[in-house]
């Protein structure tokens, strides 16, 4: 997060922001002196007015190692200000179990944000939605009938079938040139393959045939999928400093991009949902031929469904699911696969395993995973590592509540730094360092379910997964 080249913009803002903070209503401070009294977690001294801390956080790490930082000095539990809006940041196991049992209900929203509303369909993409009626429905939809385990064993032939084409795919570059080596970036065939198998279960399309069309919109599709991450990613000024004429400003120009990648994104899946229909219309569909469009347009009959345009839903939906599995699937395997490379001796006993297991005269099926125990730790000792998010998905406070013994009112972003967590070192020995062995002995129990506090890489509570 670079802001220091938009330093002046924000000054020369800064009068009318201070004008305009002073003309807000002043009953959210009537009970100050009632804040005042409870108690409150740690801050960073150094906020300025209207801007918070946003400048303290100007610098080349990652928001998540920034926060640890900050959690070494002043706790496991602080505050921070971004912008006008007020931040707890958590990094304690005993402070996330707190946040999603006790207040998993009040903790479940999610904050406005250009993103939700530029890229998300107006929040229509369940992701971005607040917690309400809404979010609740179309998650309950997603989860029996998009996700459900009978859908995706349905569609188990398409993983196998791209796993495979893409390794064949891999060999075929790597022997190309008998006494040349090869030269692979493996966190683009990583990417490929991961964008692959979520667009062909989404959409029934695959964007790398051979033929050169598709080879185009491969590169194309990829392109706007990477940017889309970008910029949701990337802190907007109007987000945390609520100025109307700040997105109408637009300093940093995320808007613009974010509603050049809308027009992009919705152009593309419009195309596949028109296909869809089409092909509805001349033939039936079969279980295991059926994408998720296909269940989607068969589950969402109305043409105005829970508010939404019918179309709206589906490519809100479709929206959230390729792009929140795509990049989060393709970052962790990179990961995964450097740190094989860099443990020999785990790389080794990990073949070992699977030669044992499995042997060498067939593919490793799905079915063989929980047979092999190692590599099963070696997965989730990566995960704890990397997670693929390093810092959450900020909650939103619905009403006031209470973190490790401090006043969260209401309006709070909360934000579990899972990568601090995860180098807890009274929970991790060695913390920085690669050691699946942990998750066979001291940790053997402990799985991805969220209901580990002390390791969630996919989150925890009501909004536990990535997607939601």
């Amino acid at each position: 997060m670079y802001l220091l080249p938009h330093l002046l913009a924000i000054v020369g803002l800064l009068a009318l922001l201070l004008l305009y903070k002073q003309r807000r209503p002043m009953n959210q401070n009537s009970n100050s002196n009632s804040f005042k009294a409870r108690k409150q977690p740690p801050e960073p001294s150094g906020a300025w007015p209207v801007i918070g801390h946003l400048l303290q956080l100007n610098s080349h790490d990652t928001l998540a190692r920034t926060f640890g930082a900050l959690a070494d000095k002043y706790g496991p539990v602080f505050s921070i200000r971004l912008g006008m809006t007020r931040a707890l940041v958590v990094s304690n196991w005993e402070a996330v179990k707190e946040c999603f049992t006790t207040n998993d209900k009040v903790l479940a929203s999610r904050p406005d944000s250009n993103a939700g509303v530029y890229l998300g369909y107006n929040n229509a993409a369940f992701g971005f939605a607040p917690y309400g009626h809404f979010w609740r429905q179309m998650r309950k939809l997603v989860l029996l009938q998009v996700l459900s385990n009978r859908r995706l064993e349905t569609l188990r032939h398409v993983r196998v079938s791209e796993i495979q084409t893409s390794t064949r795919e891999l060999f075929s570059v790597i022997n190309r040139e008998e006494n040349a080596p090869a030269k692979v970036v493996i966190s683009e065939w990583v990417e490929q393959l991961t964008l692959n198998i979520i667009v062909r279960t989404v959409a029934g399309k695959r964007y790398s045939d051979s033929e050169a069309g598709n080879r185009i919109d491969a590169q194309y599709f990829k392109k706007v999928v990477k940017e889309y991450m970008y910029v949701t990613g990337q802190l907007d000024l109007s987000d945390v400093i609520p100025f109307p004429p700040l997105r109408w400003l637009d300093p940093l120009g995320h808007i613009k991009s974010m509603k050049r990648l809308f027009k992009e994104l919705d152009a593309i899946m419009q195309i596949w949902i028109d296909e869809h229909v089409e092909k509805r219309r001349t033939k039936s569909i079969s279980g295991d031929e059926q994408s998720f469009i296909d269940v989607l347009l068969s589950v969402i009959e109305d043409d105005f469904a829970l508010g939404q345009p019918r179309e709206t839903l589906i490519k809100a939906t479709i929206n959230n699911l390729i792009l929140a599995g795509s990049d989060t699937t393709s970052v962790h395997l990179t990961w995964l696969l450097s740190l094989l490379v860099n443990n020999r001796q785990v790389m080794e006993q990990a073949q070992e395993e699977i030669d044992s297991s499995v042997g060498k005269e067939r593919w490793v099926n799905e079915s063989d995973i929980k047979n092999l125990v190692y590599l099963q730790a070696i997965v989730k000792e990566a995960l704890r590592l990397y997670p693929p998010g390093p810092l959450s998905v900020p909650h939103l406070a619905r009403e006031d509540c209470e973190v490790s013994g401090y006043h969260v009112p209401k309006g709070t972003r909360v934000f579990v730094n899972v990568w601090k967590l995860h180098r807890d070192p009274r929970i991790w020995s060695e913390p920085d360092k690669f050691c699946p062995e942990r998750f066979m002995t001291s940790h053997a129990e402990v799985d991805v379910s969220g209901q580990h506090f002390e390791f969630t890489p996919f989150g925890s509570g009501r909004r536990s997964r990535d997607f939601s």
